[in-house]
């Protein structure tokens, strides 16, 4: 597979387009996400709405991630996790398996030393194994070429389902306690979610999806436990910073309780 061409519109961070992105010029309240998380949804329906076989609205899905990377980190955002490949994907078609596995490693490869010098921490949760090996070895590549920077975590979520990491959870803590190392009465909310896949970072605050689908679709069923929810009918290849904004300032104008009065 060719490499996909980069989009000319996309700016550094630091551009000039960006810098507008500030919290002061959006008008937003002193409330904002720590964690944003996103379900990138709607490929298909926007290449349908174009009347474009649906690899293209993969392609234009896989260069949206940056540029919304950037104005999250405009934005103050510390945290980003995306749903970008889940467990049940692998049952779509094999052609559509492949295109989707090409868009991975072209993403990797191309975008990472640009991530990189933008002090972008990208990881990978989810199931590593059923994947190709080389895809595996470029995934450990870049989290290590990144692993030291501090201004945005990326994560991204591939052959990941909320469920799985629940399961994945639970083995791992049950092979802790018939080794001996933890007692069965010690297992309790902070112990269990020590083993979820986001553990080292904020719960999310803020979670978006795309494309008009109003459900979480098995993703991170543990962490959005008190996420304030958002949903646009807007499809993913055509959600700019300015939806992004439009989000931020919706959770902004939320109050978040937490089961408390």
């Amino acid at each position: 597979m060719q490499d996909l061409p980069k989009d000319p519109s996309q700016q550094p961070f630091d551009s000039k387009e960006t810098q507008e992105l500030s919290l002061t010029d959006a008008g937003l309240a002193d409330a904002k996400p720590e964690h944003v998380v996103i379900i990138m949804d709607g490929n298909h329906r926007w290449a349908s709405a174009r009347h474009l076989p649906g690899a293209a609205g993969h392609r234009a899905g896989a260069k949206r991630l940056r540029p919304i990377a950037e104005a999250c980190a405009e934005l103050g955002v510390k945290h980003l996790t995306v749903f970008a490949f889940s467990t049940e994907n692998w049952y779509r078609p094999d052609d559509e398996v492949g295109l989707l596995m090409d868009l991975m490693r072209h993403v990797m490869r191309t975008e990472i030393d640009y991530l990189h010098e933008q002090g972008v921490r990208l990881r990978v949760i989810g199931e590593r194994e059923q994947f190709a090996a080389d895809i595996q070895e470029m995934m450990v590549r870049c989290e290590s070429k990144t692993a030291q920077n501090t201004r945005l975590n990326l994560s991204v979520a591939v052959n990941f389902g909320g469920r799985w990491d629940i399961v994945n959870a639970a083995k791992t803590l049950a092979q802790q306690v018939a080794s001996g190392i933890l007692l069965p009465e010690n297992v309790n909310e902070n112990v269990f979610a020590g083993a979820m896949s986001l553990t080292d970072i904020p719960e999310p605050d803020l979670m978006i999806r795309t494309g008009g689908d109003h459900r979480i679709s098995n993703f991170l069923l543990w962490d959005l436990a008190y996420t304030e929810l958002y949903f646009t009918d807007v499809f993913w290849p055509d959600f700019d910073a300015s939806a992004l904004q439009e989000a931020v300032e919706t959770y902004a104008q939320r109050k978040r309780r937490f089961g408390r009065r």
